[in-house]
């Protein structure tokens, strides 16, 4: 039996702590921890100045996880990344000395800064949650996320992300600017001190893991796995689509949906998760035709079509 009470107690306990930080963002922070509870990978794609590293940083303030930051530059190498095997001449040995995504919150600022070559790096990790080095693999510690973050305005010295690498992103979103009133309460709270450093711990890493735990267990009924499936195939097959959802972007949507379930105090998963979560999990990993992007047809708005076109299932209580 899964405590629904304590899930959606922790989970709101957290979200707010972040918000004493990241002012009037509570859906984008909201959609942050719902990836972050399914364990997936979260890609911050916004212009500079809205918040996209603080996020990262608070959220490991409040559970006082592993945290690492690795700033993606042209120069940076792919064992910067993962790590190196380098030899002991004390003791005529190899040791390996863990690169920067040892740790259980990974900050990959300003991602597409760096070579094809050097975000490659991140594909295994991302996957399976280990790295190979000299055919032996060490494992990270979990939970573990990557939350990457990219300016989509300046394109000078950048590199795209591949669709490879897009597909291990669980969910996308933009931050966006503040309202006129949080903007507000961020200018009267500036000279307030390091106000990321200060935040309590709310939860601990154990307690992150178990809530980890219980969203994978919760049970999504078979009409509900026929609407994801339903949505993905819809964007495969549209004229303006190049390349489609993928099947890793229908598991994604319904990781993300127990996760919402759950943080709503709900054991089972209803469309209005799978609704309010597809333009998360799907608009990134869709590539869009030439003729449709010159017109200005993104995404989001195929996702909009798709979600309007295909028939809302009944589900009731399951509980």
């Amino acid at each position: 039996m899964i405590d629904r009470g304590d899930f959606h107690t922790d989970f709101d306990k957290l979200l707010r702590n972040l918000e004493r930080v990241i002012r009037g963002k509570n859906s984008v922070l909201r959609v942050g921890l719902i990836c972050f509870f399914a364990e997936g990978h979260l890609l911050i794609e916004d212009v500079p100045g809205t918040g996209k590293t603080s996020i990262a940083r608070a959220l490991a303030a409040s559970i006082r996880g592993q945290f690492r930051r690795i700033q993606f530059t042209p120069d940076l190498l792919p064992t910067d990344v993962t790590g190196a095997t380098i030899l002991n001449a004390q003791r005529s040995g190899f040791d390996f000395h863990p690169g920067g995504v040892f740790a259980n919150i990974v900050l990959a600022d300003e991602i597409n800064r760096a070579s094809p070559k050097t975000q490659a790096a991140l594909l295994e990790v991302m996957e399976e949650r280990r790295v190979t080095a000299d055919s032996k693999s060490y494992k990270v510690p979990r939970p573990f996320i990557v939350i990457a973050t990219q300016n989509p305005v300046e394109l000078d010295g950048t590199y795209p992300l591949p669709e490879a690498q897009l597909d291990r992103f669980l969910l996308r979103i933009e931050v966006g600017y503040p309202d006129a009133k949080s903007e507000r309460e961020i200018l009267g709270g500036y000279h307030e001190g390091a106000a990321i450093d200060s935040l309590p711990q709310v939860l601990t890493v154990e307690r992150v893991h178990e809530m980890v735990g219980q969203a994978a267990a919760v049970t999504v009924a078979s009409e509900i796995q026929d609407y994801i499936v339903g949505l993905a195939s819809a964007t495969r097959n549209l004229p303006e689509v190049r390349l489609g959802v993928s099947p890793r972007g229908s598991i994604a949507l319904m990781r993300a949906a127990r996760v919402r379930a759950l943080a709503d105090g709900r054991s089972f998963v209803l469309p209005e998760d799978i609704k309010a979560l597809t333009t998360a999990a799907f608009a990134h990993r869709m590539i869009m035709h030439p003729e449709a992007e010159l017109r200005g047809v993104l995404p989001a708005d195929i996702i909009q079509q798709v979600l309007a076109a295909v028939p809302v299932p009944r589900v009731t209580s399951q509980d």
